[in-house]
């Protein structure tokens, strides 16, 4: 047996297809990479995998991952002489109700705006390229030509040896029993058959890893589930070049397997496995079948492939993997420990993105940071409810059963909750709210009038929903008198210290050298001048700030932060998020409000906008903050969470004959709209800068000051940029939800990051960038003529630069 190297600067731990992709492109880096695998490489779950390779996600990102999987399975064979089953054959994708025929319009949309060719069939069409299928009931179908289905063990086999040739050591039946942590650092791996020094360790363990992350205070949030697919004896029939088939309406998907199928699905009410944890050497290994669970499936594609009928069952195959609370898989360094690396939790579809996820976090682990903007599957998304394996559990339930369900826009999770409640919660829910969850946090979205029989709940369609015009009541009274937006659940740090002011101008690319009381919108960028972070920060003593971020990044953010304070800086981060409420008073009577509950001079002269201060509420010290994300006069109030109710009926009682309101962040959504004000993580993130994203007036390039990401950001004020992001706007009557794609002159110059209504306009509005790869400015978008594809269909829009309201001139574009 080959003896086990003494040191290595990379020790992956765990052989199924990820972690040997990930071991084949570290290598392929010049990485001195260690694959240790405590059985045989596949024998997890990679093993028992249905191998279907789909490519198309909702976000581009991922999309273009998936597709270097695809990329990759096509010359990898002849790469290693290891064969690897992988065909191109195409996927087909059945819509067989009005409402899903709309859904996968929308994805044919979103596939052609990013580069994707997805074609559009007629039930005949469809059944000419699958004629074991029954179409009575299809409305339609989509195909994409480049999908296909590989053997998982062989393409895992041929990633492993393409990995040793590039230099990566593979050892089998070596089981991984600590990691050694001094001080955070880590120190080495100790396994069955002795030590190696190292300073990287990347778990790919699949359904093993919350287990071993949890060993050196790690958390990542999946769990196991049972997942059957059955395989029948060869049908007559079946051609070998059978596209990949998914009919989301039945549950189920098939594809072809050696003359026969293989058919599999998402049921609704889904299994958990192991949850005292994973049975001692469980491996190659396959739960007993469970026919009465999985007869529901069968009976609905009976009605789609009538040969299952009499077909030979070769088997019915249940093996456990890993799904995680949000359906995505999860990748990237963990907040918890530097240099531990994370690449699991593939919910069914590891195949598909195994080698796209080795490679995208190879370059992480290589680079010290990823080749692209991964934020739907960074580890870094998660927060406090993910910690407990209950919870995840029950939220992992209905995201594996909702996988073939519709994806309505705006859908809210329904499991696992109340978890994280604001002090308001119940008197907002009897005034109305209807919640939505971010991180656990109840979250009014909008407020339903039941005193007048409005129904307070969310009815999801693809047209116009029930809360449309319950949300224009709360823009319309934001665009002409006041309403209050809870917003406690808002990420709030400080940041204290000597070195406080120093650190903090670092990592901001903003000026925050400011008096005392000052409040700075801010980016913190990456060395490319990309948007890691887009967040305010309050100056309230000489040596600490206060900052506050949005809801979802509170994990991503102080990571962060924390990581960039230069080394030997005497400051320290601390996330204060739960001791605060945050009331947000805005519109144009808010501080009529505001002046009856305080005693505070809150006017113009005395409080001008981008200050913040103390002043008295109802006994309460409350630090307002005089800012904006809707577009109008108001302030942010943060407040101890115990004055919240106190508050909260000081400024109703007040407002009551100027017409304040309740609002939610569907209101928000559609007035930062009209405004142009961005969002993270859709319209501005790591792929994108100041520059592009028109925030230039941020930065601050005329002070001699240095700052992270400082000359990426000079060479494109130099040079200029290839994107620029841009305003759209449409007819009332045309739905925008994002990703509809953008036409300049007839050609594909990209796609929408955010679409809604706006209701002060009456129009469609989206955000997107518009690129060009020689070049552009404030010109080429505005002489150019645009479309917008929506539901493949294309409607004629508008661009602008500027907002499109701006309630200082008094200005509606229409």
């Amino acid at each position: 047996m080959k003896e086990l190297p003494k040191t290595a600067r990379a020790v992956i731990v765990g052989g199924g297809i990820v972690g040997c992709s990930t071991a084949y492109h570290l290598a392929k880096l010049g990485w001195d990479v260690v694959l240790l695998e405590r059985k045989k490489l596949t024998s997890g779950t990679t093993f028992h995998a249905a191998g279907l390779v789909g490519q198309l996600r909702s976000n581009a990102n991922i999309t273009q991952l998936l597709g270097y999987s695809v990329d990759l399975y096509k010359r990898l064979e002849e790469e290693t002489g290891q064969a690897t089953g992988w065909k191109m054959n195409g996927g087909l994708r059945l819509a067989c109700n009005h409402e899903r025929w709309t859904e996968v319009q929308r994805q044919a949309t979103t596939a052609h705006s990013f580069g994707l060719d997805m074609q559009l069939l007629s039930p005949k069409e469809a059944q000419e390229l699958w004629p074991l299928m029954q179409v009575d009931d299809v409305v339609g179908a989509a195909f994409l030509p480049s999908d296909g289905q590989a053997n998982p063990s062989d393409i895992t086999l041929s990633l492993a040896k393409g990995a040793r040739m590039a230099g990566a050591q593979i050892f089998e039946d070596t089981k991984v029993l600590s990691v050694d942590v001094e001080k955070g650092v880590i120190k080495g791996i100790e396994t069955s058959r002795g030590r190696i020094d190292c300073s990287v360790v990347v778990a790919c363990c699949g359904q093993w890893t919350r287990d071993f992350a949890k060993s050196v205070g790690v958390n990542v949030p999946l769990v196991p589930m049972q997942h059957q697919y059955l395989v029948t004896e060869p049908i007559p029939g079946v051609p070998r070049d059978l596209p990949t088939l998914r009919d989301p309406d039945r549950l189920t998907y098939y594809k072809e397997e050696v003359g026969g199928l293989v058919m599999g699905g998402y049921e609704a009410n889904p299994l958990s496995w192991a949850v005292d944890g994973i049975p001692k050497g469980f491996h190659y290994t396959l739960l007993d079948s469970d026919f009465g669970h999985f007869e529901p499936l069968m009976e609905l594609s009976l009605g789609r492939v009538p040969a299952l009928e009499t077909a030979g069952i070769k088997e019915l195959i249940n093996g456990p993997e890993s799904f995680t609370p949000d359906g995505n898989f999860i990748m990237g360094e963990a907040p918890e420990l530097k240099n531990f690396y994370v690449n699991a939790g593939f919910n069914a579809f590891g195949i598909a993105a195994g080698g796209g996820a080795g490679m995208a976090l190879a370059e992480w682990i290589a680079k010290g940071e990823p080749p692209f903007d991964l934020w739907p599957v960074d580890i870094r998304r998660f927060g406090r409810p993910h910690f407990d394996s209950d919870w995840i559990r029950t939220r992992t339930k209905e995201a594996y059963a909702k996988h073939y369900t519709m994806a309505w826009p705006n859908e809210e999770h329904e499991s696992g909750r109340p978890c994280r409640k604001s002090p308001l919660y119940e008197h907002l829910k009897a005034d109305g709210a209807v919640f939505g969850e971010k991180l656990g946090w109840e979250r009014p979205n909008w407020y339903a009038d039941i005193e007048n029989g409005e129904q307070q709940q969310d009815i999801y369609t693809f047209s116009r929903p029930n809360w449309h015009e319950p949300v224009g009541r709360e823009h319309e009274a934001a665009r002409s008198a006041a309403v209050l937006f809870d917003q406690t659940s808002f990420a709030k740090f400080t940041l204290k210290g000597p070195d406080a002011v120093d650190a903090l101008s670092w990592i901001a690319a903003n000026d925050v050298d400011k008096p005392i009381g000052t409040l700075i919108y801010t980016q913190m960028l990456n060395d490319h001048g990309g948007i890691e972070c887009d967040l305010t920060c309050v100056r309230v003593a000489e040596d600490e700030y206060y900052i506050v971020t949005g809801t979802g990044f509170v994990t991503h953010d102080f990571d962060w932060i924390s990581r960039n304070i230069p080394a030997r800086m005497n400051v320290q981060l601390v996330d204060v998020t739960s001791a605060f409420s945050v009331l947000s008073l805005m519109g144009p009577k808010s501080r009529d409000i505001l002046e009856r509950v305080t005693r505070d001079d809150v006017s113009n002269e005395s409080f001008h906008f981008g200050q913040a201060r103390k002043i008295g509420i109802a006994g309460c010290p409350v630090h307002a903050l005089r800012v904006t994300y809707v577009g109008e006069l108001g302030w942010e109030l943060h407040l101890p969470v115990e004055y919240a109710t106190s508050v909260y009926a000081a400024l109703h009682e007040a407002g009551k004959e100027l017409g304040l309101r309740n609002a939610g962040y569907r209101a928000i959504e559609t007035l930062r709209l009209e405004k142009g004000y961005r969002a993270w993580g859709s319209d501005i993130g790591p792929d994108h800068t100041p520059e592009e994203a028109g925030l230039g007036w941020a930065v601050k390039l005329k002070k001699n000051i240095a700052f992270k990401g400082r000359d990426a950001i000079e060479q494109q004020r130099t040079h200029g940029v290839k994107k620029m992001l841009a305003t759209f706007v449409t007819d009332s009557d045309i739905i925008l939800s994002g990703r509809e794609t953008i036409y300049r002159d007839g050609v594909r110059v990209g796609w929408l990051s955010s679409g809604g209504f706006g209701h002060t306009l009456q129009k469609s509005i989206g955000l997107g960038y518009v690129r060009n790869s020689d070049g552009v400015d404030s010109d080429f978008v505005l002489d150019g003529h645009y479309e917008l594809e929506v539901a493949t269909e294309r409607v004629p829009c508008e661009v602008h630069l500027a907002p499109l309201y701006d309630p200082k001139m008094l200005r509606v574009k229409a």
